[in-house]
Formats: C-alpha cells, structure tokens, sequence
C-alpha cells in the first residue's frame, strides 16, 4: 500500500526531473564556450581554430573564446581540457600529436585520448611538403632515394624536434623507402630553413602554407606532397604515393574533442554545427588557401582515425626507436 501511495509522487518527481533536463538541453548553450588549443597563436593551428570558432559561436549564438595553451608538446592543453567540466562549455582542438602521437611517446601522460575525451568531428587536415635543398641534384622523389642509397648517411633532415610531426613523416619515409638518412632536430624553423637553403642539411618535411612561399621563389625544392591526393593549393605537386611509394601518407589534421562525459546531446548538437559550417563554401576557401582541406564527420568517423593514426605512429616509434627527449 505504501508503495501504491508513493508511485504517482515518484512518477512525478521523474516527470519533472525529465522535463528540467529537456528545458537545461533545450537553452544549450547559454553562455560563451572555450575552444582550448595545444599551440600559441599564429600558427596553422590557431588559423583552422579561429576559422571554425567563428563560425560555431555564430551557429550557437554565443561566443567561442580561443584559449591558446601551449607548452609540453601540448600536453597541457590536453590535462586542462581532460579534467574540465563535461557541460559542452569546453572544447579541446586535438591534432595529431597530442591525439596519436605523446600517448606512444610518453610513458606518464596526464590524459588518455579516448578514455578522457568523445571525440566530436575531424575539421581539417593538411599536408607536408617534402622539400629539399637545390644543393642536391635530384628532381623526384625516386632521384632522391636513388642517390640516398648510393650514398648512406650522406644525407639529412630538419626537424622540430623529436616527436613533430616532421620528425615522424620523415622517418615513414625512411622506413617505407628502406634509406639511411640522418636525423637533425631544430628548436626553430628559421634555423631550418636557413640550413636547408645552403645545403648543410638536404631535406625537410614542413606543413605546405609555409613551404609555398620558399618554393615559389625557388629557394627550396618541393618533390612532393605527404597526402594520399595532391593538394588543392599545390596541385603541381605530386604526392609521395604517386613517386612510387602507394602506402606512404601523412597530414596534420585538426579536430574538435570535448571531456568524455559531456551529455550526448551536446555531442550531437555541436557536430551538427560543425559538420555544416566544414560545407561552407568561403570557409573551405579561406583554408583552402592556407594549404588546409576542410573535412567534417562523424564522432565514430573520428574515433577511427585516431586509432588508426595511433595505431600508424606506436608502429613507426617503435622501429625507429624514438624517444622523448
């Protein structure tokens, strides 16, 4: 009898229960969101974040704040957005490095990317040029590798440094064309830049928006793009699996993760947004221009790549015996 009487004021209590979260999911969001970004400002990163912020906060009605976090190799990034609130209020860029690369790299990270983030929707990716110093008298990718192997050890590539995204194309290459090349890592680009122009180191895997003005002016080589296609904004250059080597392909891509107990709703909701704002037409052309494709999917779409991309690099770690530094 006592549960009899209790039942309508329990039915109740969920009805209203059901309907506050249905009025809370409804009014979503009702103030500005944090976009958290592994980079300082300025790079290709930051370029694809303030393209696709923009366009969110206008969708929403509210205003996504860029918070640039670098430092650790964007470890930090990754440790603040990690152990965020779940409410949909903060979103993390995640790039290749923090989401397939430092997890095989680093023994103790502070995150795990599919244990502490749902992935929400891939935005972009983009390719490195493979580049190589007019000191070297090879025009293709294969010229190269012949010379490469005639000669082990004569050459080198520039790097970021251990881990970056060059330092890895660089050694797929290595391992995929089966060459002997040396690896010499760079605390800045200008230093790397300045060294590959004079030839005293012959190679260098660098993202395509700031390869295009060197190789335009002749000042290094473009042989190849790292992409399984060419690029939209470089369609002169063939891809490295056109050289001669089908299985090679590398981009650094961007994509829009949230804490792993955000509401599912919220997931949905804003990979809707994204989704529409990535068929934008201006918005694949001003990344366009920046060397990026824009791409958009699904959270699972996602999820795949990583594991994939995790999955391709703990391999790639693992034969080249790369350690953090």
């Amino acid at each position: 009898m006592m549960i009899q009487r209790l039942l309508p004021a329990l039915l109740g209590a969920v009805s209203c229960c059901a309907g506050t979260a249905q009025a809370a999911g409804a009014v979503y969001p009702d103030h500005p969101l944090r976009l958290i970004l592994p980079f300082p400002t300025g790079g290709p990163t930051d370029i694809v974040a303030r393209a696709f912020g923009q366009k969110l906060g206008e969708a929403l009605g509210q205003q996504v704040v860029i918070d640039n976090r670098g430092g650790a190799a964007g470890v930090i990034a990754c440790d603040i957005a990690a152990h965020a609130v779940p409410d949909g209020y903060t979103l993390l860029l995640g790039v290749i490095g923090t989401m397939a690369v430092q997890p095989n790299l680093t023994a103790k990270l502070p995150y795990q990317p599919l244990r502490d983030f749902a992935p929400v929707s891939l935005l972009s990716a983009s390719p490195y040029v493979f580049a190589l110093s007019n000191t070297v008298q090879a025009r293709s990718v294969k010229e190269l590798v012949a010379l490469a192997k005639a000669s082990p050890g004569k050459f080198a590539y520039a790097s970021g440094g251990v881990g970056t995204g060059n330092h890895l194309s660089a050694e797929l290459f290595r391992i995929t064309a089966g060459v002997d090349l040396v690896h010499v890592p760079y605390k800045g680009s200008s230093l790397a830049i300045t060294d590959v122009i004079s030839g005293q180191v012959q190679i260098w895997f660098l993202n395509l928006l700031p390869a295009t003005p060197y190789v335009k002016a002749n000042r290094i080589r473009a042989l190849a793009v790292t992409s399984a296609k060419r690029a939209h904004s470089a369609p002169d250059i063939p891809t490295v699996a056109e050289s001669g080597y089908p299985s090679y392909e590398t981009t650094s891509w961007h994509g829009i993760l949230v804490p792993v107990k955000t509401p599912a709703a919220i997931v949905t909701r804003l990979n809707a947004e994204l989704v529409k704002i990535a068929r934008q037409p201006e918005l694949r052309d001003l990344l366009g221009a920046q060397g990026s494709e824009v791409i958009g999917s699904t959270p699972e779409e996602f999820t795949a790549k990583i594991k994939v991309e995790s999955a391709k690099w703990a391999n790639v770690i693992k034969t080249a015996n790369i350690r953090a530094e």
